[in-house]
């Protein structure tokens, strides 16, 4: 109480808007916030293009969001990549960190056709934009959310 506090509207605009063979959203932990508000407006639009969600969680149980995803899943062309760091025995998914490798194993090429939407922490952001170098993704195709640039 009485204490000052400095809040700033938001920057950039990290929307879906510019037409692409394919959506390729990329989400560190809370970094899924802005994406399940891009997977809402597409299916409230009923688009039917791929959309692809990368999301790299701690554990299962720290998963944001995963019924709703679940429900999404059925009203769009969308899959669904988790990647723990700690994955719970028996696990077959992916696990440690969200590399090249990974988007070679789950998206078509040529990669320089989709759109790429990455927010989550720092040092997974700049290691999935070097990742899309690496893939001779031009730098038009991505879009980064940084939330921690104070």
């Amino acid at each position: 109480v009485g204490s000052r506090v400095y809040l700033d509207g938001p920057y950039g605009a990290f929307t879906i808007g510019n037409p692409a063979d394919m959506h390729v959203l990329i989400a560190g932990g809370i970094g899924v916030t802005p994406m399940m508000s891009m997977i809402r407006t597409l299916a409230d639009r009923g688009d039917r293009r791929p959309v692809i969600l990368m999301y790299a969680s701690k554990d299962w149980d720290s998963i944001t969001f995963r019924e709703d995803l679940e429900t999404l899943r059925a009203r769009l062309n969308l899959t669904i990549v988790y990647v723990l760091q700690n994955p719970p025995p028996g696990w077959t998914g992916e696990q440690g960190y969200i590399t090249a490798e990974m988007f070679k194993r789950h998206l078509p090429p040529p990669y320089a056709t989709h759109e790429y939407f990455i927010c989550g922490p720092d040092v997974m952001m700049d290691a999935i934009e070097t990742a899309l170098k690496e893939l001779g993704v031009p730098l038009s195709k991505y879009h980064s959310e940084r939330y921690s640039f104070v």
